[in-house]
């Protein structure tokens, strides 16, 4: 998955452009205002500069130079100060590498971690939104992750806004894609608040998706592990994903399933048959993606009785691994549906097989100039 950025929405009419020589004329206006001396003229500057980039990518990079005295309003005591230059810098930010680079080394980073403080939910969503954008930069994420935003950001997963939460989960997995940064996402026990948001959101929702890729990041580690399965509904909540995902969002649940297995397949495979995965794991095998069906293949084997080869008797097919775990499943209900779900397998395994000989067939159909000794030369090994 890529890094992702935020960016504060605007109406239609607010997004409106304006002809290119009226917006250069006051780019230029703006960025004298910036210079002067009047805290009142600056406070304009960063609104017009807000305004300015919205939506122009070229505006963005005309006013670059207004990064470093933006950043500079960041600390002054008006409240409403800051939070123009905080927004003027964030749509600077927007789609434009070397504007995030800049505004991390002119040294915003200090007074964006002050406005995560719950004290101001405003300027938390915009800092939060700040950060997001920030981090979708390869070249800010080791700085962000070692700045104290983290701790932070996990904090706001429980405590924050609807927005600020989606952008704080956000903003963690960009930082979680570079590897020194998950030991600090890791200190912080962020598996509570994550798995309470995959429980209140729909499984097939983008947030979900963001979860369960931060929950396969952090399942790598043993804290992880034994995190996911001491909180109460966590496998589950995986396991919901599994069945009710997106695609991609399918691929990373068993991702995460398949790194607990293979690390300590006896302390966890318990667990994880006990939210009654089967279903969905066989549903994956078949209509998942190309990384998704051999994982879920895969993680189907580690599930079976017994750790050892089957004998030549007992060829370690799926059907064979499927039906022995079937034998092991407690209640009815889930061994039904698991019953049901290898039927339907098989039953679409079957209609591929016939779909397949079709085509053979058609390739195989004789002409009246080629006689129908010679189909076998035309068909493909397989």
């Amino acid at each position: 998955m890529e890094s992702e950025e935020g960016q504060i929405q605007y109406s239609s009419t607010e997004a409106e452009a304006e002809p290119s020589s009226r917006n250069s004329s006051a780019a230029h206006r703006a960025l004298l205002l910036l210079q002067s001396d009047g805290s009142a003229s600056k406070h304009e500057a960063a609104k017009e500069i807000r305004r300015l980039t919205k939506t122009s990518q070229l505006r963005r990079r005309q006013l670059s130079s207004a990064i470093v005295p933006l950043v500079s309003m960041l600390s002054s005591s008006s409240l409403d100060a800051a939070e123009s230059a905080l927004l003027a810098l964030l749509n600077l930010a927007v789609k434009d590498e070397t504007n995030k680079i800049n505004i991390v080394e002119a040294g915003a980073l200090e007074s964006i971690i002050r406005f995560l403080q719950p004290q101001h939910t405003n300027l938390q969503e915009y800092a939060t939104a700040s950060l997001l954008t920030l981090s979708a930069c390869s070249v800010n994420k080791p700085k962000i992750g070692a700045s104290g935003a983290v701790p932070l950001l996990v904090e706001i997963l429980s405590g924050g806004t609807s927005q600020a939460k989606a952008d704080a989960l956000k903003a963690l997995y960009n930082l979680s894609t570079y590897p020194d940064n998950l030991k600090f996402i890791l200190e912080m026990k962020p598996i509570t608040p994550i798995v309470d948001l995959l429980k209140s959101w729909k499984k097939s929702s983008k947030t979900a998706e963001r979860c369960t890729a931060l929950i396969e990041s952090l399942v790598s580690f043993d804290e992880g592990r034994t995190a996911l399965t001491s909180e109460e509904g966590g496998v589950l909540a995986v396991v919901e994903v599994l069945e009710n995902g997106t695609l991609q969002s399918r691929e990373h649940a068993v991702g995460a399933l398949l790194t607990m297995c293979q690390s300590d397949r006896c302390k966890y495979r318990e667990p994880i048959l006990r939210e009654g995965v089967i279903p969905g794991l066989l549903e994956l095998t078949v209509q998942g993606t190309p990384k998704s069906q051999p994982k879920a293949q895969t993680l189907l084997r580690l599930l079976r009785e017994t750790p050892y080869p089957r004998s030549e008797l007992q060829p370690d097919t799926l059907e064979n691994i499927v039906c022995n775990i079937i034998s092991q499943i407690d209640g009815e209900e889930q061994s039904g549906k698991a019953k049901k779900m290898l039927a339907e397998m098989v039953q679409v395994s079957m209609e591929q097989s016939l779909k397949h000989l079709q085509q053979r067939a058609l390739v195989c159909t004789p002409t009246t100039d080629l006689p129908f000794t010679n189909c076998a030369s035309g068909v493909s090994s397989k």
